[in-house]
């Protein structure tokens, strides 16, 4: 007894203190930080994932295969790509009232009217070309488009266009409701979101904690049991973190060179000269701490159709080929690099050094750095963003473009292949790299699921 007294003490007075043990029966999953639960203003891994929890999709989409499979909805069909019919299965929100056609509409319309500050509202402002969208009956949506595109069903997986119960949707209390929402997916919070939560399964027993915690010592938990998931992993574990059970998944997001139009860069024997110049596996593994892949292509694997066999030639680091594409373009002087982390100056450092030319980090006459944050898993989103971002307005592709956008989903992804060749030959941007998140376990948990839009399911894992 006085041993324990004297240790109890001593912890006390030198400040170490040990993980409290999981609640018996409850998964704790360690978290980092988020701001907002609000859908259509979800901006990290941590916000997609417990949203994912509160609500349901209206479809679930896997980027791999492009195919999606019912979930709020029954059924999403068309006969023709342009006017698309929604069937709602029945379906509450937490607070009882119903999951109506209308109550899609009225949250798409609120997206409509806060276009510019939300960043959901892109999805139905910009990426469903609808000229009409009513509700036919309380469980059916009608959409009614400009033209073809074949796209719709990967647009409604987007967690952007999760429904909004009518309360918040006339009180517009968004800060409110941002940190404590009502969904209608099989979890809700306990309580107000405050560093963390509890969510607590709307049928049957069964609830989660969810711990905010930084990523060293969710890690340092998670291997010692002292919580059951962590949701990011550091740099410093990330080679350990092979040893035992874990999880990888592509984000849905991904950096790029974007090159002047006009100017030296016009050349775009220049443009693959600096892209071949970049060691993307030297900056993964040195300042971007193990936190991205370095691309294979200009689709992010987060993105229909997912990998590429083989790296394009532009995403291939080849210093004599690069330096030897720059002197046949005849391109002299210094540049400049725009944009960019606390990374840009060893990438700025790359480029000198392999292209022999001076390339100060600074606005200037050179290329920037571009990071695209996907709403959707659509390939159309980071096409039609990275074109529109580089001011390319090449009629051949527009055309590839469009094509693509009209075929049904099941017959799009090589023609998508078709319009991403293009910008990989033209190169009006240069693709480095998409970052991809990590989970860690101990062997008690089984079940642990991730996906591209969400992030690890919360619904799915267990204790054993």
């Amino acid at each position: 007894m006085r041993l324990a007294a004297l240790l109890a003490t001593a912890l006390v007075l030198t400040g170490c203190s040990t993980a409290t043990p999981p609640e018996p029966g409850v998964p704790t999953v360690g978290v980092g930080a988020t701001s907002s639960l609000l859908p259509a203003e979800l901006r990290d891994q941590t916000a997609r994932m417990v949203a994912a929890a509160l609500w349901t999709p209206l479809v679930g989409y896997d980027p791999a295969t492009g195919k999606t499979t019912p979930a709020a909805a029954e059924s999403v069909t068309s006969d023709d790509q342009v006017t698309w019919t929604v069937k709602l299965r029945p379906g509450t929100f937490h607070d009882g009232t119903p999951v109506t056609a209308q109550s899609y509409l009225d949250t798409w319309h609120e997206l409509r009217l806060s276009q510019g500050v939300w960043p959901g509202a892109s999805v139905i402002s910009e990426m469903l070309p609808a000229k009409e969208i009513t509700a036919t009956d309380p469980a059916t949506i009608k959409i009614v488009l400009h033209h073809p595109f074949g796209q719709v069903p990967a647009l409604l997986a987007s967690q952007a266009l999760y429904p909004l119960p009518e309360s918040v949707l006339k009180s517009k209390d968004w800060a409110g409701f941002a940190l404590n929402p009502v969904g209608n997916g099989p979890f809700k919070l306990a309580a107000r979101w405050n560093h963390g939560g509890e969510l607590v399964k709307v049928a049957g027993t069964g609830k989660i904690k969810l711990k905010e915690l930084d990523p060293e010592t969710q890690y340092d938990q998670a291997k010692s049991g002292a919580i059951d998931l962590a949701t990011t992993v550091p740099g410093s574990r990330h080679d350990a973190m092979h040893a035992g059970p874990h999880a990888m998944w592509a984000l849905p997001g991904a950096t790029y060179l974007k090159f002047p139009a006009q100017g030296r860069f016009a050349d775009a024997t220049v443009r693959h000269a600096f892209a071949m110049a970049v060691d993307r596996d030297s900056l993964e593994a040195g300042p971007l701490d193990h936190q991205v892949d370095p691309a294979r292509s200009l689709l992010p694997p987060a993105a229909a159709p997912g990998e590429r066999s083989g790296t394009c030639r532009p995403c291939t680091y080849d210093p004599a080929a690069a330096k030897n594409l720059l002197k046949q373009s005849g391109f002299t002087g210094a540049t400049t690099l725009d944009g960019g982390g606390h990374w840009a100056s060893i990438l700025a450092t790359q480029l000198q050094t392999t292209l022999g030319v001076g390339v100060g980090v600074k606005p200037g006459d050179g290329p920037s750095v571009v990071t695209l944050e996907l709403l959707t898993v659509s390939p159309h989103e980071p096409l039609a963003a990275l074109a529109k971002a580089a001011g390319y307005t090449d009629a051949g592709f527009a055309e590839l473009l469009a094509t693509a956008d009209a075929a049904p989903a099941a017959e799009s992804q090589p023609l998508y292949r078709l319009a991403e060749n293009q910008l990989l030959r033209d190169l009006p941007v240069a693709p480095l790299w998409s970052g991809h998140g990590h989970a860690v376990w101990p062997l008690k948990v089984s079940g642990v699921k991730a996906n591209p839009l969400t992030g690890v399911d919360l619904t799915s894992f267990s204790r054993g």
